[in-house]
């Protein structure tokens, strides 16, 4: 594949002439063939990634309306609904544009990702938006084949994934990037940039909230057996996991809640909260996780969770307390903070609080600022030091193009995904009510061995990372 200089680079492309691209690209949907649009900055049809889709519902069809700068060349889903209404969409907006076909009628279809793999070779990269017990195997099962991955958030559903996908993007040398947005995002720039700066002074405790869970959850198996639409292949949606019979509280939209198939509040949010500041604080392996949270059956995740992780220092950067709050609690508000100002936004926040002062932002470290309003006018910003990025998806792209890395690779996300998920295990173990002391080089917990074995599971015959 040639190596092209017709992108945009960081650098030469401004933040509105990005947001308006991709905007439009999102809100029309679909693919507008290059060749159409000419003029300068026109890149050859040779020149552009051949990207593969593996699932086309709901997020999947946002990630590929965000790669459609390249050759949409196969569709993978596993229910015949979700591709027909994902190609009607696109039928239409190839109307509304005057376009005389649909730009993915012609695309290869498949409902298993691995007998596309298997069958059409002219695949550079997958972007991969499934349920989260997919993740793993869809994303190994490509980058063995050599292909680069763009994967949703969580990008696992288990430490043990975690771990190995991490390995096996490394020895494959395939450009990688989980689909957190907010890593590429502005806030995280500056509360990394404001930090480095000595803004609150050295950060010792973290508190982080959101208002997930949106779903129903905390409830046990469904006992019904309802048939399965004719359009799904149950068998394959179920994949890895352990096998249920088919029952709507399952698909399409409430997995999340189900510890077979998600990773609950923690899973669908932390990625975008706690990625804030695992990021700018340069954290890795927490020492410790506790949790306690509303009735868990082990079947669908606690309605409200906390969860309190302990990071060691990092040289000259203290130890940090970091706790999680989910479904609705949040932490106790601070002393200073301005009254009636609401603390984070209508998803969730952060708060740092630092030996100097605090800095507070929103879900996907929107709006960071220093709090009290008034620290933040007194504040003389520094200059802007880190790399911009021109957005999660386009950004892995351009670092395909480039012989590069992406900034939320899996070297990073694998390591962030991992103490995610050390905190859902915390709240397995909440009955013991025993701090878990977690040896990050080994992998292992080393005071309690039950706690050991939810650091994976056990595949489906048939199926392996």
């Amino acid at each position: 594949m040639k190596k092209t200089t017709s992108i945009p680079t960081l650098k030469n492309m401004s933040r509105r002439k990005f947001i308006g691209t991709t905007a439009t690209a999102t809100a029309g949907f679909m693919i507008v063939p290059r060749h159409v649009l000419g003029g300068p900055g026109y890149t050859a049809p040779s020149d552009k990634l051949n990207i593969a889709i593996i699932g086309v519902g709901g997020k999947g069809r946002s990630d590929m309306a965000s790669v459609a700068t390249e050759n949409i060349v196969a569709l993978c889903d596993v229910d015949d609904m979700k591709m027909a209404d994902t190609i009607s969409h696109a039928k239409e907006w190839s109307e509304k544009q005057g376009m005389g076909s649909n730009p993915l009628e012609k695309i290869p279809k498949y409902k298993d990702f691995r007998v596309m793999l298997d069958k059409q070779k002219d695949i550079d990269a997958v972007t991969v938006s499934t349920p989260d017990h997919f993740h793993a195997i869809a994303a190994v099962t490509a980058i063995k084949q050599g292909k680069h991955a763009f994967v949703q958030k969580p990008l696992t559903h288990s430490v043990g994934e975690a771990r190995i996908l991490r390995e096996v993007a490394e020895k494959a040398g395939v450009t990688t990037q989980m689909g957190n947005q907010g890593h590429a995002g502005e806030g995280i720039r500056l509360i990394r940039e404001w930090l480095q700066d000595g803004a609150i002074g050295d950060v010792r405790e973290v508190q982080c909230w959101t208002n997930r869970p949106v779903w129903a959850t905390g409830m046990g198996r469904p006992s019904e057996i309802p048939s399965v639409p004719p359009t799904l292949d149950w068998n394959q949606w179920i994949g890895p996991a352990p096998w249920r019979p088919y029952h709507p509280s399952y698909a399409p939209f409430s997995w999340r809640a189900w510890c077979d198939f998600g990773t609950g509040a923690l899973g669908d949010m932390g990625a975008h909260i706690f990625d804030i500041p695992y990021w700018t604080l340069d954290l890795e392996y927490p020492d410790t996780v506790f949790a306690s949270s509303t009735k868990f059956n082990g079947e669908s995740w606690p309605v409200a969770s906390t969860i309190y992780y302990e990071f060691p220092n990092r040289g000259k950067l203290p130890p940090v307390k970091l706790t999680w709050f989910d479904g609705g609690i949040m932490p106790p508000r601070p002393e200073g903070i301005e009254p009636g100002r609401r603390m984070g936004d209508g998803d969730g926040g952060i708060m740092f609080y630092g030996d100097k002062g605090m800095i507070m932002c929103g879900c996907y470290g929107r709006q960071p600022r220093l709090v009290p309003e008034t620290s933040m006018k007194e504040y003389t910003r520094p200059p802007k030091s880190i790399p911009r990025s021109p957005g999660i998806h386009q950004e892995w792209v351009q670092c395909i193009k480039e012989g590069k890395q992406s900034t939320s690779n899996f070297e990073y996300a694998s390591k962030l995904t991992e103490t995610m998920m050390l905190g859902n295990i915390a709240i397995r173990m909440a009955p013991r009510s025993t701090k878990l002391e977690w040896d990050g080089q080994e992998g292992k917990f080393t005071n309690m061995d039950e706690a050991n074995e939810y650091l994976g599971r056990k595949y489906r015959d048939g199926w392996s990372l």
